[in-house]
């Protein structure tokens, strides 16, 4: 039986002497309290995932050379497989090394470069074409770094060279049930070649990405494993019989998989990695009444504390006595800090001064604009002078269309919930309170509003949400042309070609917004990448 460790872990990308401390206890862990064998590290574990230009300076390279050396000077009495971006000259390979006793009995260079969705490592790598298989207790085992296991040619390429075993380390960002995939990717290449496969993924947030573990195994007789701890921290545990291809599960706690409390893990753990990784201890955001802050509020205070969450409710002359209880009403349901400050003050001096400027024009969004940009001041004032960082509270609906404000509710330095629908907002919502009292339950049936004028909905500028959501869906995230959409949910041509229009014109404003969690299969930002300035208008309205 080949004893086997599977480091479940976060690495912090750049870190490279954290990574190394962290990468050093948990060999020492794996050897001395499970009796392992063997451990695999995740892709890139050294560096973290992904390094990006880190791996163009030389002093970045050299120094992971450096930190690379001496893992390998430490490892004795266990078998090392461990991921870093190695340097052959003017060439860089996302690799792993296979070490043993001081040291390198291999290396593996990753074959398949992705270059497409939020990958760009072509950008940076150069392509492997040999494959690595080492023997360990009698066990011939191949290695496979990440996309190589989405393909079939290095899969085979270890088969043909004798593995019995298939590692593959992994570095794989989160969308929705992407559990699935993995599955029937692993189910796939079990099918090619008869080997079982352990797929390690590696854990946390990394700016809009989020690693969610969820490792995988599947056994010599094609039965997959659940998956294991979601968001989590696990040093995994399995045992391995080269003669019957069984997979022994010492430690494996299966993770979460509906996608409500999965989808909110990830929102929370990227959020509690973006806060913390980069130095902040709080966050503070508009607290409105509304279900977009509400949600953002819940996130933040399950992901950090209550107490290091400070929602600030900031009134003017449109602002319903309804808002302000409910408002009220979650800071103490989730025991945020809090305060009140009024932006009447502010917004009308900006009236006045500005009124020479705006004379004999009746009123338009300008003055709705003013309010939620003196509601962005207040919340950078109390971020410089406290260092909070400031939540953004934009939903994917909103960010599509445009029915946000720069400098306003888009200010701040991340945004929770920037990829989900409003409908998901709702359900997330939902979700969260049926595991405990979270969000007043009048915040999820009122109307939505952001109350910047008299009698203000979003339905009187917005097609329903429900609507509008199933057009993003499909012109954004599926790239489906206007007629396929029309034809598939027999909507009106006329507002499937206003919201994509909307969605067009909206692409300079979501280029200054915060970054946020990637939870869908495509978002805005390093997924969708459409120029400003174009002249390519498939929706027939031009800006």
């Amino acid at each position: 039986m080949l004893n086997i460790a599977l480091a479940q872990d976060d690495f912090l990308v750049g870190h490279i002497t954290a990574n190394r401390d962290r990468i050093v206890a948990s060999i020492e862990r794996a050897r001395d309290e499970l009796g392992a064998d063997l451990i695999l590290f995740p892709e890139l574990a050294l560096t973290g995932y992904p390094p990006e230009d880190l791996v163009l300076r030389p002093g970045f390279m050299r120094r992971t050379e450096e930190t690379f050396r001496q893992i390998v000077e430490a490892v004795h009495g266990i078998d090392v497989v461990v991921g870093y971006p190695r340097a052959d000259g003017d060439k860089r390979f996302n690799s792993a090394a296979w070490i043993r006793d001081g040291e390198v009995l291999g290396t593996y260079d990753k074959w398949d470069l992705p270059n497409y969705a939020v990958f760009d490592e072509r950008r940076y790598f150069v392509q492997g074409d040999a494959p690595l298989v080492v023997e360990v207790k009698g066990v011939k085992v191949g290695v496979l770094i990440c996309e190589d296991t989405w393909a079939p040619e290095a899969a085979r390429a270890a088969a043909d060279a004798g593995a019995q075993l298939l590692l593959s380390s992994n570095a794989s960002p989160y969308y929705h049930d992407k559990y699935i995939d993995r599955g029937e990717v692993l189910k796939a290449r079990h099918a090619e070649t008869g080997l079982p496969v352990l797929y390690l993924n590696c854990v946390g947030g990394q700016d809009e990405l989020v690693f969610d573990g969820h490792s995988l195994c599947i056994d010599g007789n094609g039965e997959l494993s659940p998956p294991a701890g979601l968001c989590e921290e696990h040093l995994l545990h399995v045992g391995f019989d080269p003669g019957s291809g069984r997979i022994e599960y010492r430690h494996w706690p299966a993770g979460e998989t509906d996608t409500l409390p999965v989808t909110w893990r990830v929102l929370q753990r990227g959020l509690a990695d973006y806060v913390l990784k980069n130095g902040f201890r709080s966050t503070v955001l508009g607290l409105s009444g509304g279900i977009d802050s509400a949600v953002c509020a819940a996130l933040a205070a399950d992901a950090l504390g209550g107490e290091n969450v400070h929602g600030i409710l900031m009134p003017s002359r449109h602002t319903s006595e309804l808002s302000l209880i409910l408002a009220t009403e979650q800071v103490d349901l989730l025991g945020l800090q809090t305060d009140t400050i009024s932006i009447e003050p502010i917004f009308q001096t900006s009236l006045q001064q500005l009124e020479a400027a705006f004379a004999d024009r009746p009123e338009n969004i300008a003055e709705e604009n003013l309010q939620a940009r003196a509601r962005g001041m207040l919340l950078m004032a109390l971020s410089n002078k406290f260092g909070h960082l400031v939540l953004a509270t934009s939903n994917k609906s909103e960010l599509a269309v445009g029915y946000s404000t720069l400098y306003g509710d888009m200010c701040g330095g991340y945004s929770p919930i920037r990829d989900c629908l409003k409908g998901m907002v709702y359900d997330l919502a939902d979700w969260r309170n049926a595991q405990s009292p979270a969000i007043p339950q009048g915040v999820i049936d009122r109307p939505p509003s952001a109350e910047l004028r008299p009698d203000q909905l979003d339905e009187h500028s917005l097609p329903p949400y429900a609507q509008l959501d199933r057009v993003i869906e499909l012109y954004v995230e599926e790239d489906r042309p206007i007629s396929d959409i029309v034809e598939a949910t027999g909507l009106d041509e006329a507002m499937v070609r206003r919201v994509a229009g909307l969605v067009l014109n909206a692409e300079f404003k979501r280029r200054q917004g915060a970054p946020g969690p990637r939870v869908t299969r495509k978002a805005f930002g390093r997924d969708r990448r459409y120029p400003i300035t174009s002249g390519w208008h498939d929706s027939g309205i031009k800006r």
